[in-house]
């Protein structure tokens, strides 16, 4: 299947979808702090998704158990929410998807619970600001690859490396669609599909500090860098309008 071409109608079904996850996103974020669960998270995301119209979309995607993906200090992404109270200094990235009529929203954040240190500010800057320089740089013609390696490029330039194995992604009838848009160059970046008027797709700067390669851990689901060291997850969902990407995951 070749990446989709959106019309107007559908984008605005798609902006619906990923504004409320960036009103998920906002509610939940505002719980963020010492003493909370990481299940408490993802308890109350369900309930303020259900109560809105709309379907928590990771719960049981691929058969994960959860609402939304809780990642705390070394765990990248996809962590499973769990009894495990948050204590001051740590970092959580916070990763929600929605399904509202049909359509689906997806967007992350990498946030500090009380004083964190000057190294994990640095390392959630760099995840943010990956992002939303990417974003900037997005044009009708370029290739994904040359997103990956504005992707690639500015990480490195910040000191850090990204996770390999993982990616971004296009979305719409489903939560993964074509393209997958890595954050490193793989082969020439000038060949492959080119950004087209119309596609949606997310963005995700996955941040490791020394080693991008990934590990695993037990619970086959949470994704750390085999360095141990803590990451971060930035994510938004674009939409190709006007031959630029406009951010649809904001409300």
């Amino acid at each position: 299947m070749g990446i989709a071409l959106r019309n107007k109608q559908q984008i605005a079904s798609l902006c619906a979808a990923n504004q409320l996850v960036a009103r998920t996103l906002a509610h939940v974020g505002a719980m963020v702090e010492a003493g909370v669960t990481t299940k408490a998270l993802s308890e109350e995301a369900d309930r303020f998704i259900t109560k809105n119209g709309a379907r928590a979309s990771f719960k049981g995607l691929y058969n994960f158990p959860e609402a939304i993906c809780v990642s705390r200090n070394e765990v990248v992404i996809h962590g499973i929410p769990d009894e495990t109270k948050l204590v001051d200094g740590d970092i959580v990235g916070l990763d929600i998807g929605v399904e509202l009529d049909g359509w689906y929203g997806d967007s992350a954040v990498t946030v500090g619970v009380g004083k964190i240190s000057a190294d994990d500010q640095l390392l959630i800057d760099c995840a943010k600001n990956t992002l939303y320089e990417a974003i900037a740089a997005i044009r009708v013609g370029m290739h994904f690859k040359e997103l990956s390696q504005v992707l690639e490029t500015t990480i490195h330039a910040k000191g850090f490396v990204p996770l390999h194995g993982y990616c971004g992604h296009g979305i719409g009838r489903l939560p993964h669609e074509e393209p997958s848009i890595l954050n490193y160059v793989e082969g020439k970046a000038k060949q492959g599909p080119k950004i087209k008027e119309g596609m949606v797709f997310c963005i995700e700067p996955m941040i490791c500090q020394k080693i991008g390669k990934f590990a695993i851990l037990d619970d086959k689901w949470s994704v750390v860098s085999e360095d141990g060291l803590n990451g971060s997850h930035y994510e938004h969902t674009v939409a190709i309008v006007g031959s630029r990407a406009e951010i649809i995951s904001i409300s």
